[in-house]
């Protein structure tokens, strides 16, 4: 059976959370994602008020960015609403809506090599790990989180090339496919891959196969070639222009015959 979800952008007036938590369960959804957009509603809140008014639909924090949040507080709200409602937590990192960090004052720069590193402290905090993480961009060390180890699956959001790769290079992080299967393949053979376009992992062989299947249905649905050559505009040398007929009418005043023959010398 299919599953599908239901997204939530923050623009709900808060009281109304727990009640469209309860359609979207009762309706069939499997997950609730719920974006982080800077000036909008606090996910962390929202999620929490979805998961207290519902029993089995899963929440997911989409897509918190380590541009706007440390990895470690992104980890510890995880962490919480895991504790309390355990195995409905997902977490989603990704950049951010460019136009929102813009208002913020906030720079973009270093996307894949930011989010690569939030990555790899949230999971390590996730499994219950003492962090010991010196990167370019953010150094976590000597502390673990109160809560001990989560199960919180971590979920990328990558839609370019450069993200789809680091998510192609992880087994535990899937990627919003898209359309552009290329740049995840580069990043398959780094991780173990059984070549090119076969992951090892379940996970990520599903995703590859509903993105290809998504692909294969949108060229079937294109016109074949035959037709689209048949239905283009023939060019002048194939079919020249039909020269328009003279009307019928008579003019008024007729014209004046042509002279033939010798021209004449008068009276």
């Amino acid at each position: 059976m299919a599953e599908f979800g239901i997204a939530m952008d923050g623009r709900a007036p808060i009281a109304d959370i727990p009640a469209q938590a309860r359609a979207a369960e009762e309706g069939g959804a499997s997950t609730l994602w719920i974006a982080c957009h800077l000036y909008l509603r606090d996910p962390i809140t929202m999620a929490a008020l979805a998961l207290g008014a519902t029993r089995r639909i899963k929440i997911a924090l989409m897509a918190m960015s380590p541009y706007s949040l440390h990895p470690v507080f992104i980890a510890m709200a995880a962490a919480s609403l895991e504790e309390m409602y355990p195995g409905r937590v997902i977490l989603c990192l990704g950049a951010g809506a460019p136009a929102d960090l813009k208002a913020a004052g906030i720079e973009r720069r270093g996307r894949s090599r930011r989010i690569g590193e939030a990555v790899k402290i949230c999971r390590s905090l996730l499994a219950g790990e003492m962090a010991d993480f010196q990167g370019e961009v953010f150094r976590v060390s000597g502390r673990r989180l109160a809560n001990g180890a989560r199960n919180v699956p971590i979920v990328l959001a990558a839609s370019r090339p450069n993200m789809l790769k680091l998510a192609g290079r992880d087994d535990r992080r899937r990627a919003d496919l898209g359309r552009d299967l290329a740049a995840l393949r580069q990043g398959l053979p780094r991780a173990g891959r059984i070549g090119g376009d076969r992951p090892a992992v379940p996970q990520a062989r599903h995703r590859l196969h509903q993105a290809r299947r998504h692909g294969e249905a949108r060229h079937r649905s294109d016109p074949p070639a035959d037709r689209l050559r048949a239905a283009r505009r023939p060019s002048r040398r194939e079919h020249p222009p039909v020269r328009r007929q003279s009307s019928t009418r008579r003019r008024w005043p007729p014209p004046m015959p042509r002279r033939t023959g010798a021209r004449s010398t008068g009276w």
